[in-house]
């Protein structure tokens, strides 16, 4: 995804004026030596508060009463200088950083010139120690975008003897499926919990793609509703085969709605104010828990380079500096057959995992049988921790990108058949020839503004909000969240519109 060239420029100034509730403060930062923007750099705002860049450098957040004693903020990326920036004052909307040099000296004198073997042992006996699984509290921000590609759809009409079901027709619907499609949701929540037991509460969700796409679907699913009302008996059956696949039957009453339960339980599902009410919740609670359970140090993750260690080769490739400590640059790629490579950044003190930047190398599954294929292709991402006022590490930020590619290539006939005609129950059939190509990638953003201790009574009272139901935008409004604290949208988000029909 490319970086917006141009940085647009804008001050927030910060007033003291008691009637207005929030100020949001944004900006974009920077290299100051070479001009590029800084991914993932810390904004810390206060003792266990703070937010990050997107990977356009930029970040914002908003100035409730809750922060009206803060003065300044301070700024700290992996290999930078830290700086403070006053916010008393106007704002400049770019913030200039610079690489600081490693004292390489400090850094041997405190490890002792340990061996990669050692290092990595003392990661794994360290493990539970560094990293918090106690009962918590966090606001957090999540974004979720979803990608789907259809590379490739041919289908070829072999026979059928209902009129309507010609080429013409055949065309027609290849023409109204979407070919790209982008679906965007973000959520802002409070999770109580820890990695095993969590509670959601969804403050406020927004819903941002193309309605139009399930509008065409509608109207495809209407027309051919319509067309088998019209050539098939009531006491029929279609029978669905593929290739050397066995039948499928399927009662006509299942697909037309010719009585009155069936057409009322149709109207209600297209009725949107009778829809699943906690489908939102159940998504968000539902990601939320597969993020948290694929960190590298629960149990049966996928991320598997520190509990099959054995499986990896580490490199020590050098040193950097991640919120004033000193850490180890590590390299791991895969031997023995090992799905990831990647990055880990080590503190030289305490032996924690601050970040870690990992990638598949092979496909992590693959399925091909009678003309059916799916891959699993694309698991990548990075992760950022922080430390907390118990000395514990806890999550700060989760990139996380799953990728797939799925194919049909096979033959599909539908035979209408009715038990009620002598001889031959053949009544009409339809065959054709299906050769679909399609992708699908999902990327989620996970940022962590706050995180406080729970006790296990608190977390017994905390409630959940099962209810939210998730605005729809047609096109990005920066207004929406405006006095929240999100991870600002990359350009792709922002430039995303809704072409309206007519236009």
């Amino acid at each position: 995804m490319s970086i917006q060239k141009s940085i647009l420029l804008s001050i927030f100034f910060l007033t003291f004026i008691s009637h207005i509730p929030a100020q949001t403060i944004s900006a974009v930062v920077v290299d100051k030596k070479t001009k590029e923007p800084i991914p993932y750099a810390t904004i810390e705002i206060s003792k266990n508060k703070g937010v990050i860049t997107n990977e356009e450098g930029r970040f914002r957040f908003s100035m409730n009463k809750n922060l009206a004693t803060i003065d300044s903020i301070y700024i700290s990326s992996m290999g930078y200088e830290k700086i403070g920036v006053s916010i008393q004052n106007p704002m400049d909307s770019i913030i200039y950083i610079a690489p600081k040099a490693i004292a390489l000296s400090g850094v041997f004198v405190s490890n002792k010139q340990l061996t990669i073997d050692e290092i990595m042992d003392n990661v794994k006996e360290k493990i539970d120690q560094n990293y918090s699984k106690d009962l918590s509290h966090k606001k957090l921000f999540l974004r979720q975008s979803d990608f789907n590609d259809i590379n490739k759809i041919n289908v070829r009409l072999k026979k059928s003897t209902i009129e309507e079901f010609d080429k013409k027709f055949i065309d027609s619907v290849v023409s109204i499926i979407p070919r790209k499609s982008s679906y965007y949701t973000e959520s802002l929540c409070n999770l109580y919990g820890n990695y095993e037991k969590q509670k959601l509460h969804v403050i406020k969700g927004v819903e941002l793609y193309d309605k139009s796409n399930d509008g065409s679907m509608d109207a495809l699913s209407d027309r051919l509703e319509n067309i088998l009302k019209k050539n098939v008996k009531p006491n029929s059956y279609l029978k669905i085969k593929s290739g050397w696949l066995p039948g499928i039957k399927i009662g006509m009453d299942s697909i037309i709605k010719n009585n009155q339960e069936a057409a009322e339980i149709h109207e209600e599902m297209k009725d949107p104010d009778k829809d699943q009410e906690d489908y939102f919740y159940k998504h968000r609670k539902s990601t939320l828990h597969n993020l948290l359970s694929s960190m590298f140090f629960q149990e049966d993750s996928p991320l598997n380079f520190i509990d099959k260690s054995r499986r990896y080769a580490f490199e020590l490739m050098d040193y950097t500096t991640i919120d004033d400590h000193s850490v180890y640059i590590i390299n791991f790629e895969p031997k023995r057959g090992a799905d990831f490579k990647g990055t880990i950044y080590i503190n030289t003190s305490d032996f924690a995992i601050m970040r870690v930047d990992y990638q598949n190398v092979k496909n992590l599954r693959n399925f091909g049988l009678l003309g059916i294929s799916f891959h699993d292709t694309v698991y990548k991402g990075k992760t950022i921790f922080t430390k907390n006022e118990e000395g514990k590490y806890v999550i700060r930020y989760i990139e996380k990108i799953r990728g797939n590619q799925f194919g049909v290539d096979r033959p599909l006939k539908v035979v209408e058949k009715n038990k009620h005609v002598k001889g031959k129950r053949k009544q009409n059939e339809l065959s054709v020839n299906l050769d679909i190509g399609a992708g699908e990638t999902t990327k989620y953003e996970l940022i962590v503004f706050d995180s406080q201790s729970l006790t296990e009574s608190e977390y017994d009272s905390s409630k959940e909000n099962k209810t939210i139901k998730p605005e729809y935008l047609s096109r990005y409004d920066p207004e929406f969240w405006k006095g929240h604290n999100i991870i600002p949208p990359n350009t792709a988000i922002k430039q995303f519109t809704v072409i309206e029909e007519g236009l």
